[in-house]
């Protein structure tokens, strides 16, 4: 059936994406458990501090969504990625970065940029298969 397969493709996806917001997680965990959670990562500006360690909460906040609120879920992981890609590359004209650390942020964009429409699909298929309305 077409429609169970895009909601299979979709949740594979979310999953992914999922998967991903973990690991980006563990960075910022990481980063925390080390130097706490009012670290000022070397001198970087006030809202920079704010905007990386705010995302040890919205990042497993995003990947619990992609599970439990899909719609919800793919909005946040969205405007996360491309949040994060913006911020990191306005940061890294000014400061040096982790090259490792940015390539990833720009392959897991590009990954959703190209994807996020079937996950969508799929999402939007299940709450018409619920009957979900809006």
């Amino acid at each position: 059936m077409p429609g169970q397969d895009i909601q299979r493709r979709s949740l594979c996806l979310r999953v992914l994406y999922a998967l991903c917001l973990c690991g980006a997680t563990w960075t910022h965990l990481h980063a925390a458990l080390i130097h706490g959670l009012w670290w000022d990562y070397g001198g970087a500006a006030p809202l920079t501090r704010v905007y990386w360690t705010s995302l040890l909460f919205i990042d497993p906040l995003t990947a619990l969504l992609l599970l439990v609120a899909p719609a919800a879920g793919l909005i946040m992981c969205v405007a996360v990625i491309v949040t994060d890609v913006a911020h990191n590359s306005w940061f890294a004209l000014h400061y040096p970065i982790r090259a490792d650390l940015y390539l990833s942020q720009i392959f897991f964009l590009l990954f959703v940029a190209c994807t996020v429409r079937t996950a969508w699909r799929g999402v939007v298929n299940r709450r018409s298969a619920l009957g979900v309305s809006g």
